[in-house]
């Protein structure tokens, strides 16, 4: 059937789609070692590779894969999790699987590359396994209680100590014992559970959440003499943080953002506020002149 000059460039949009996303596809099954997510990504890749001379069909012309994208979500995926990069990838090609439908007047067999766009791959990438979404759980734990914490704490010694480098002290001896305390706690939570997570990994993902946003937290108080500032820019640091891995979450896990954004943030600023009352309060009970 002969097609338009403007369906046929739409076409070829699409034939690049496919062919570039069999090549990220591609890329990402050879660095996998476990046999059934590389098989996983591998059908997934021939899928795409046969849309892709669906499409060709038509267009009669062989399209070329767009390098940087390929490059971009390969380290995505190596970087973040290969399952957090084929779901972003997968949410940025939704609004051209959407378009599907008014070609099927051009190309009958449009609206069963829309089904197996929608179904078969989301079936497909269900079934991944990796080790970063199976101990999110105690990843959240660690940074979901670093963060109320020590925000909390830093806010109160920022009132009581008015010093930054004895809040850093104080704060990074106050961290490293939580962390510790935590990291401890899911071991013993774990070891008790019926469940597959390795109690030594996940006690690890825990401590390692919550120190690091120990860090960087304390960092502000290391960097800068004006102790405001420095628990201005913590709390702004700390609301990063929160954005960066709920969004994480959102697209690995398929969860909503906003809800458990707001829920973290709203925890760890009412208790950061509650907190520099309390020094306040126990600056001016105690007398306390540092």
């Amino acid at each position: 059937m002969t097609i338009t000059q403007e369906v046929r460039e739409e076409l070829l949009g699409y034939q690049r789609d496919e062919i570039t996303e069999y090549h990220i596809y591609r890329r990402l099954a050879q660095t996998i070692d476990v046999p059934e997510n590389r098989q996983i990504l591998e059908r997934i890749a021939d899928d795409e590779l046969s849309h892709y001379h669906q499409w060709k069909a038509y267009t009669q012309q062989e399209v070329k894969p767009e390098r940087l994208k390929v490059w971009w979500y390969y380290w995505i995926s190596r970087i973040l999790g290969f399952t957090f990069g084929i779901k972003l990838m997968e949410r940025g090609e939704q609004s051209a699987q959407e378009n599907y439908d008014h070609l099927t007047q051009w190309i009958p067999e449009a609206a069963s590359i829309a089904r197996d766009e929608n179904t078969h791959e989301e079936a497909l990438i269900a079934l991944l396994d990796e080790e970063k979404l199976r101990y999110a759980g105690s990843m959240v734990l660690g940074l979901n209680d670093a963060l109320v914490e020590l925000t909390g704490t830093l806010a109160g010694l920022t009132l009581a100590f008015q010093n930054t480098r004895l809040i850093a002290l104080s704060g990074t001896i106050t961290g490293i014992a939580a962390a510790l305390s935590m990291a401890t706690s899911e071991y013993l939570s774990t070891k008790s559970e019926e469940t597959d997570k390795n109690p030594l990994k996940a006690s690890l993902y825990t401590g390692t959440a919550y120190i690091l946003t120990v860090l960087l937290l304390i960092l502000p108080y290391l960097l800068l003499q004006n102790y405001y500032v420095a628990l201005a820019i913590t709390l702004a640091i700390g609301i990063a943080i929160i954005a960066v891995f709920n969004y994480y979450i959102a697209i690995a896990k398929d969860e909503p953002f906003k809800q458990r954004f707001l829920e973290m943030a709203g925890l760890s600023l009412g208790v950061a506020a509650l907190s520099f009352v309390v020094g306040l309060i126990v600056r001016e009970v105690f007398g306390v002149e540092i």
